[in-house]
């Protein structure tokens, strides 16, 4: 069982929703995800959101012009995705074990992008082939954008992957390091506890 499903039993879809859009009401910032994306790769680019739960991410960046297809595992995480963006398409699969193919998806994604604690939420020692299958849904010189905590700080679970770790499984896969910032407002990453990493197909 994945690390998330432990923690929320898969029900958690629309509490999660509901405090986004606390944090929106307050007038809190939550497209930085988006904006870090659009940053990266020119608008009508394919991507992938790997992990979108409610879509947040996603249904940004297709306002903003993006290719966008979402996968994740959580049915009640979707379930608000597909209620908020019925126009997009989403798909429940499981990350470790991604096919395109199969859920009739064309693979060649400009950039999958892996926001919201995705790899530690992984069930312990998936990680690896999580990457892999990502990776294998990129074209040649694509991106792979995953941000995710790295101490109890910033994550709700016990950490998991360290950075090492997953530059290990990126390598494996075939993947570059190109940058590394500490926050999706691509601020410097200096060793903290959470890192955005950029890495190159």
């Amino acid at each position: 069982m994945s690390r998330w499903n432990e923690l929320t039993g898969g029900t958690s879809g629309q509490d999660y929703a509901a405090r986004f859009e606390a944090l929106v009401r307050s007038g809190t910032d939550v497209d930085g995800e988006a904006r870090f994306c659009a940053a990266l790769v020119p608008a009508g680019a394919r991507v992938l959101d790997a992990g979108c739960g409610t879509g947040r991410v996603m249904i940004r960046l297709a306002e903003l012009g993006y290719d966008c297809v979402g996968v994740d595992l959580d049915a009640s995480m979707l379930a608000v995705a597909r209620e908020q963006a019925p126009e997009l398409p989403w798909f429940q699969a499981d990350l470790t074990r991604f096919e395109p193919g199969l859920l009739g998806i064309a693979a060649e994604f400009d950039l999958v992008v892996a926001a919201g604690n995705v790899f530690p939420f992984l069930t312990a020692g998936t990680e690896a082939a999580a990457v892999e299958r990502l990776t294998a849904a990129l074209r040649p010189g694509g991106l792979l954008v995953a941000g995710f905590g790295l101490d109890e700080a910033h994550l709700p679970v016990p950490p998991g992957i360290t950075l090492p770790e997953y530059d290990d499984c990126c390598a494996a896969a075939g993947l570059t390091l190109v940058d590394r910032f500490a926050t999706w407002d691509a601020d410097p990453y200096d060793g903290g506890g959470y890192a955005v990493s950029v890495h190159r197909r």
